[in-house]
């Protein structure tokens, strides 16, 4: 064996077992520091003495916030994310029409359509970008289409934004968001949401940021926001009368949820940039010579929050081999894909499988997302570098 050899032997060795001997990183972490905490707790603790525990002044604050942050004219906080979807689609009319929804999305937004009484139809993927593209909506337009979800995977929004706009409108079509993933993430500086007629928003905790639970509207139409601050309250005409108008379900949020949220969006822009220090190290690891992870870019125009920092691999690894080895022997924890499956890949939605959408099932079935979080040190990042540079050399997964 040569000095060479026996040194790179050595130095394998050393790293897989400083990596074994260290705590874990997770894949995603929520951050609140003390100071939110007791701030919240203040607040908490003021609202359950006055009793208004539901659509109250914090509320009002948080959506306020919101608007002002997205530049939307309305803003409308709901129970979640889902629930905001819904909302959207009842509001802008897709019962009994039919509803383009990307194939590579998570279940609640084809989940929505069918409960606005609407048909969802699948599109193919855009590799680039995790969204789709003018000429794939343009494939999937009939007389019945009434509209286009798109949703902003992983905090991306994609390039072709203004040329998808263009096609719903010479199309007679409508657009909205599910910017589910995008909080704060931008295409030429306009804000994710404020593109389509109204954008959708969760707070679910593993988010960017959170309310716990909980979901925003965001939309510049005067008659979408009254008819959506109805139909969150049960139909009711206004929260002082029991006098229902329309068929609305209890999609309110609490004023617990609102006070955390608020906090949360408070230190938004400042988790943004941790989590872009984050990706920038990424960046430059695998953009290596001999590196065989891809990274999903965003377009140079777009400034993505990376809610999720997805990693195509090369053809020939087993994902879920690597997933684990990275886990057990290297304390690195991938979670969850953005997606692992295609919707027509879930037993519920087999239906809709239209059989031609195969960017969407090689993008499901070939990415891993690598650990990003806003308080994520440098240190844990160069510990995920290391563990996927010792798992190429070892081979893991072939």
């Amino acid at each position: 064996m040569s000095k060479k050899a026996h040194h790179s032997k050595i130095s394998r060795q050393d790293r897989k077992l400083t990596l074994k001997n260290s705590p874990q990183v997770p894949p995603t972490r929520i951050d609140f520091n003390d100071e939110d905490s007791a701030w919240i707790a203040e607040r908490i603790v003021e609202v359950l003495k006055t009793g208004r525990l539901t659509l109250g002044p914090y509320n009002e604050q948080f959506e306020a916030a919101f608007a002002a942050y997205t530049g939307a004219k309305h803003a409308i906080a709901v129970s979640n994310g889902t629930s905001s979807l819904e909302i959207i689609l009842r509001c802008l009319g897709a019962a009994g029409k039919d509803v383009l929804v990307p194939a590579d999305t998570f279940f609640a937004t084809a989940a929505a359509v069918l409960a606005a009484g609407g048909n969802p139809v699948l599109m193919d993927s855009d590799p680039r970008t995790m969204s789709t593209t003018p000429e794939e909506i343009e494939k999937r337009i009939t007389p019945n289409t009434a509209g286009i979800v798109i949703v902003h995977i992983a905090g991306i929004v994609t390039d072709r934004m203004d040329e998808i706009l263009s096609v719903a409108e010479r199309r007679g079509l409508w657009v909205m968001e599910d910017a589910a993933h995008a909080h704060g993430s931008t295409l030429n500086d306009k804000q994710a949401g404020t593109f389509g007629r109204a954008g959708s928003f969760s707070f679910y905790p593993t988010k960017v940021m959170t309310s716990a639970e909980g979901g925003m509207i965001v939309t510049d139409d005067d008659a979408l926001a009254s008819e959506a601050r109805i139909l969150r309250d049960q139909g009711k005409a206004s929260f002082h009368q029991n006098l229902h108008v329309k068929m609305g379900n209890n999609w309110r949020m609490s004023e617990p949820h609102a006070i955390i949220g608020l906090r949360h969006l408070s230190h938004l822009d400042e988790m943004i940039n941790n989590r872009r220090r984050i990706a920038a190290l990424y960046d430059a690891a695998l953009a290596g010579e001999g590196s065989s992870f891809a990274p999903i870019e965003p377009p140079a125009n777009c400034r993505a929050n990376y809610y999720k920092y997805p990693v195509m691999l090369p053809d020939g690894i087993d994902r879920m081999v690597l997933k684990s080895w990275l886990k057990e022997e290297a304390g690195v924890i991938c979670g969850g894909e953005v997606y692992e499956a295609p919707l027509h890949g879930h037993p519920v939605f087999r239906h809709l499988d239209s059989g031609d959408l195969p960017l969407s099932e090689r993008l499901c079935g070939r990415h891993i997302c690598l650990p990003i979080f806003a308080s994520m040190t440098d240190g844990e990042a160069e510990r995920v570098i290391d563990a996927l540079r010792l798992a190429e050399e070892k081979g893991i997964g072939r």
